[in-house]
């Protein structure tokens, strides 16, 4: 079986949004001192691969422990939108990969805007759906949806500043997972995701380890 990790690794220096404040690794406990080593962390709910809640935006929303754990592993589609730097993913980037959306309980949108983490363009241009492939997306059923980007909404927030992507998707009782990378590893369908957060009560967000796993058989791997 393969088994793949889809996440950014958490230290000083990491990109994080921006506006947010950058998580603090501070080592408070020596081997030599004490005997033992340990490291106060400081980050906030959304640092690095990480998981919205619908609480995320929505007042009342469910919050991570709103949903049983078993919400956050499942079958995943894994969509080829690699073409659509410098516009929106629309209804017809979908269409080739309907039927995996369908049978699967993910849908990750694989854009290759990974290759920009720790630069400045990873925050530039990304591309984001559209507001009629998000709702139609929010309709399937699906359990969440996860992206190579920093965002499923433009960095200014999209129309009027309020995020009406992740509005569309939280709403239809999605989860969203940001900041995935190596999604270009997985086969078009087959892989089972996992994005298991931080059990933080009331979460609106947490880091999650983000992991695919796949068989030998579980179909071509993307170049």
């Amino acid at each position: 079986m393969h088994v793949v990790d889809l996440s950014h690794p958490i230290e000083e220096g990491m990109p994080v949004y921006p506006g947010t404040q950058p998580p603090s690794v501070r080592l408070v406990s020596f081997v030599a001192e004490h005997g033992f080593a340990e490291r106060i962390l400081t980050l906030t709910t959304h640092t690095g691969t990480h998981v919205d809640a619908p609480a995320h935006l929505l007042a009342g929303g469910k919050t991570l422990d709103d949903f049983p754990v078993a919400r956050f592993l499942g079958r995943a589609a894994v969509v080829d939108a690699t073409g659509c730097v410098g516009r929106t993913i629309g209804l017809g980037d979908l269409e080739p990969s309907r039927q995996a959306i369908l049978g699967s309980r993910f849908v990750l949108l694989h854009t290759g805007w990974s290759r920009y983490w720790g630069r400045d363009a990873y925050f530039q241009g990304f591309p984001v759906l559209d507001l009629e492939a998000a709702a139609w997306l929010a309709a399937c059923g699906l359990a969440g949806i996860g992206v190579d980007t920093p965002s499923v909404d433009p960095m200014d927030g999209g129309a009027d500043g309020a995020y009406p992507v992740h509005r569309v998707l939280l709403e239809g009782g999605m989860v969203i997972v940001e900041n995935l990378t190596a999604l270009h590893l997985l086969p078009q369908e087959g892989a089972v995701f996992a994005c298991f957060p931080l059990p933080v009560r009331g979460g609106d967000g947490a880091p999650v380890r983000a992991v695919a796993f796949f068989g030998a058989a579980g179909g071509e791997h993307r170049r």
